[in-house]
Protein backbone atom coordinates (compact mmCIF):
# COMPACT_ATOMS: atom_id res chain seq x y z
CA UNK A 1 0.00 0.00 0.00
CA UNK A 2 0.99 3.67 -0.77
CA UNK A 3 2.57 5.76 2.21
CA UNK A 4 2.57 9.25 2.90
CA UNK A 5 4.57 11.29 5.15
CA UNK A 6 3.30 14.19 7.18
CA UNK A 7 5.10 16.20 9.55
CA UNK A 8 3.43 17.10 12.74
CA UNK A 9 3.98 19.70 15.61
CA UNK A 10 3.46 18.39 19.27
CA UNK A 11 0.76 20.67 21.07
CA UNK A 12 -0.41 20.83 24.67
CA UNK A 13 -4.01 20.72 26.04
CA UNK A 14 -5.00 24.09 26.19
CA UNK A 15 -7.76 26.79 25.97
CA UNK A 16 -10.63 26.54 23.55
CA UNK A 17 -9.43 30.00 22.69
CA UNK A 18 -5.79 28.09 21.88
CA UNK A 19 -7.42 25.80 19.75
CA UNK A 20 -9.13 28.38 17.49
CA UNK A 21 -6.22 30.46 17.40
CA UNK A 22 -4.88 27.28 15.61
CA UNK A 23 -7.35 26.75 13.19
CA UNK A 24 -7.72 30.04 12.42
CA UNK A 25 -3.97 29.94 11.42
CA UNK A 26 -3.97 27.05 8.92
CA UNK A 27 -3.76 24.16 11.74
CA UNK A 28 -5.55 21.13 12.43
CA UNK A 29 -5.50 19.60 16.33
CA UNK A 30 -4.63 16.04 16.16
CA UNK A 31 -4.18 12.90 18.20
CA UNK A 32 -2.58 9.91 17.48
CA UNK A 33 -2.93 6.61 20.24
CA UNK A 34 -3.33 3.08 20.15
CA UNK A 35 -0.56 0.12 19.21
CA UNK A 36 0.64 0.37 22.63
CA UNK A 37 1.92 4.23 22.80
CA UNK A 38 0.45 6.84 25.17
CA UNK A 39 -1.62 9.57 23.37
CA UNK A 40 0.38 12.35 21.27
CA UNK A 41 -1.51 15.25 20.79
CA UNK A 42 0.25 17.42 17.59
CA UNK A 43 -0.79 19.98 14.80
CA UNK A 44 -1.17 19.30 11.14
CA UNK A 45 -1.19 22.14 8.07
CA UNK A 46 -4.47 22.04 7.04
CA UNK A 47 -2.64 21.47 3.60
CA UNK A 48 -0.89 18.79 4.27
CA UNK A 49 -4.12 16.85 5.79
CA UNK A 50 -5.83 17.54 2.36
CA UNK A 51 -3.23 15.55 0.81
CA UNK A 52 -4.28 12.79 3.02
CA UNK A 53 -8.70 13.10 2.93
CA UNK A 54 -9.08 14.79 -0.16
CA UNK A 55 -8.13 11.84 -2.48
CA UNK A 56 -9.88 8.25 -3.51
CA UNK A 57 -6.84 6.33 -2.92
CA UNK A 58 -6.09 5.00 0.89
CA UNK A 59 -2.28 5.31 2.64
CA UNK A 60 -0.74 4.58 5.66
CA UNK A 61 0.84 7.37 7.01
CA UNK A 62 4.39 7.76 8.50
CA UNK A 63 4.27 10.70 10.84
CA UNK A 64 7.22 12.28 11.99
CA UNK A 65 6.34 14.72 15.58
CA UNK A 66 8.84 16.06 17.26
CA UNK A 67 11.45 14.05 15.51
CA UNK A 68 9.53 10.84 16.53
CA UNK A 69 8.27 8.51 13.72
CA UNK A 70 5.50 6.30 13.87
CA UNK A 71 3.50 4.37 11.39
CA UNK A 72 -0.10 4.80 11.45
CA UNK A 73 -3.81 5.26 9.70
CA UNK A 74 -6.40 7.99 9.46
CA UNK A 75 -8.73 6.38 11.90
CA UNK A 76 -11.23 9.39 12.41
CA UNK A 77 -12.43 12.87 11.10
CA UNK A 78 -14.06 15.98 12.01
CA UNK A 79 -15.53 18.11 9.47
CA UNK A 80 -16.94 21.77 9.80
CA UNK A 81 -20.56 21.50 8.89
CA UNK A 82 -20.43 24.27 6.30
CA UNK A 83 -17.04 24.74 5.32
CA UNK A 84 -14.71 22.26 3.65
CA UNK A 85 -12.69 22.51 6.88
CA UNK A 86 -11.07 19.70 8.70
CA UNK A 87 -11.75 20.62 12.89
CA UNK A 88 -9.77 17.26 14.74
CA UNK A 89 -8.24 14.21 13.09
CA UNK A 90 -7.39 10.58 14.85
CA UNK A 91 -4.77 8.73 13.90
CA UNK A 92 -4.28 5.23 14.79
CA UNK A 93 -1.05 3.89 15.78
CA UNK A 94 -0.03 0.31 13.64
CA UNK A 95 2.73 -1.86 13.45
CA UNK A 96 4.15 -3.54 10.56
CA UNK A 97 3.68 -7.63 12.55
CA UNK A 98 -0.15 -6.89 13.47
CA UNK A 99 -3.16 -6.99 11.07
CA UNK A 100 -4.70 -3.23 10.33
CA UNK A 101 -8.20 -2.76 9.05
CA UNK A 102 -8.56 -0.18 6.47
CA UNK A 103 -10.31 1.09 3.37
CA UNK A 104 -9.41 0.49 -0.03
CA UNK A 105 -10.86 1.75 -3.11
CA UNK A 106 -11.97 -0.75 -5.43
CA UNK A 107 -11.24 -0.80 -9.53
CA UNK A 108 -13.61 -2.00 -12.13
CA UNK A 109 -11.78 -3.96 -15.08
CA UNK A 110 -13.01 -5.48 -18.38
CA UNK A 111 -16.43 -5.27 -20.91
CA UNK A 112 -19.43 -6.69 -19.36
CA UNK A 113 -21.40 -9.53 -21.16
CA UNK A 114 -24.75 -8.24 -20.37
CA UNK A 115 -23.52 -4.59 -21.18
CA UNK A 116 -22.38 -6.03 -24.51
CA UNK A 117 -26.15 -7.52 -24.95
CA UNK A 118 -27.65 -3.80 -23.86
CA UNK A 119 -27.34 -3.96 -20.27
CA UNK A 120 -27.05 -0.87 -17.67
CA UNK A 121 -23.87 -1.38 -15.65
CA UNK A 122 -24.54 0.07 -12.39
CA UNK A 123 -21.59 0.90 -9.70
CA UNK A 124 -21.94 0.36 -5.99
CA UNK A 125 -19.40 0.73 -3.44
CA UNK A 126 -16.17 2.72 -4.00
CA UNK A 127 -14.11 1.02 -1.15
CA UNK A 128 -14.07 -2.04 0.88
CA UNK A 129 -13.05 -2.60 4.08
CA UNK A 130 -10.27 -5.31 4.33
CA UNK A 131 -8.14 -6.68 7.02
CA UNK A 132 -4.11 -7.64 6.73
CA UNK A 133 -0.63 -7.31 7.55
CA UNK A 134 0.50 -3.65 5.89
CA UNK A 135 2.89 -4.95 3.86
CA UNK A 136 0.16 -7.20 2.01
CA UNK A 137 -2.06 -4.63 1.61
CA UNK A 138 -3.24 -3.47 -1.73
CA UNK A 139 -3.42 -0.23 -3.44
CA UNK A 140 -6.62 -0.90 -4.93
CA UNK A 141 -8.57 -4.40 -5.27
CA UNK A 142 -8.90 -4.90 -8.79
CA UNK A 143 -12.65 -6.73 -9.68
CA UNK A 144 -12.63 -8.06 -13.77
CA UNK A 145 -16.56 -7.85 -14.63
CA UNK A 146 -15.78 -9.81 -17.90
CA UNK A 147 -18.06 -12.83 -17.43
CA UNK A 148 -20.96 -10.59 -15.20
CA UNK A 149 -23.81 -11.05 -17.41
CA UNK A 150 -27.38 -9.42 -17.27
CA UNK A 151 -29.41 -9.48 -13.99
CA UNK A 152 -25.92 -10.74 -12.29
CA UNK A 153 -24.51 -8.74 -9.95
CA UNK A 154 -21.05 -8.72 -7.56
CA UNK A 155 -21.18 -8.74 -3.69
CA UNK A 156 -18.22 -8.16 -1.03
CA UNK A 157 -18.60 -11.92 -0.28
CA UNK A 158 -17.82 -13.22 -4.09
CA UNK A 159 -14.11 -11.52 -3.48
CA UNK A 160 -11.61 -13.52 -2.56
CA UNK A 161 -7.56 -11.96 -2.59
CA UNK A 162 -4.45 -13.35 -1.49
CA UNK A 163 -3.25 -11.97 1.94
CA UNK A 164 -6.43 -10.08 3.43
CA UNK A 165 -9.58 -10.86 4.32
CA UNK A 166 -12.88 -8.38 3.49
CA UNK A 167 -14.59 -7.46 6.41
CA UNK A 168 -17.49 -5.24 5.06
CA UNK A 169 -20.62 -6.84 5.14
CA UNK A 170 -20.88 -9.61 2.15
CA UNK A 171 -24.00 -8.41 0.99
CA UNK A 172 -22.06 -4.99 0.11
CA UNK A 173 -22.92 -4.64 -3.90
CA UNK A 174 -19.64 -3.79 -6.19
CA UNK A 175 -21.78 -3.81 -9.01
CA UNK A 176 -24.08 -5.01 -11.00
CA UNK A 177 -25.72 -5.14 -14.81
CA UNK A 178 -29.16 -4.33 -14.49
CA UNK A 179 -31.97 -5.05 -17.66
CA UNK A 180 -32.98 -2.11 -19.49
CA UNK A 181 -35.95 -1.92 -22.32
CA UNK A 182 -33.92 -2.32 -24.60
CA UNK A 183 -32.40 -5.51 -24.12
CA UNK A 184 -35.84 -6.76 -22.89
CA UNK A 185 -37.15 -5.48 -26.54
CA UNK A 186 -34.22 -6.97 -28.09
CA UNK A 187 -34.69 -10.69 -25.77
CA UNK A 188 -38.73 -10.57 -27.21
CA UNK A 189 -37.15 -9.78 -31.12
CA UNK A 190 -35.38 -12.77 -30.59
CA UNK A 191 -38.03 -15.08 -29.95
Amino acid sequence: MKHISLNGVARSLGKKSDVKNLRKNGGVPCNLYGNGIENVNFTLQAADLKLLTHTPNSYLVDLTIEGKSYLAVLHDIQFHPIADQALHADFLAISEDKNVTINVPIEITGNSEGVRVGGKFVPGARKLKVCGLPAALPDVLTVDITSLGLGQQINAGDLKFDGITIVSPKVTMVCAVKHTRAAAAAATEAQ
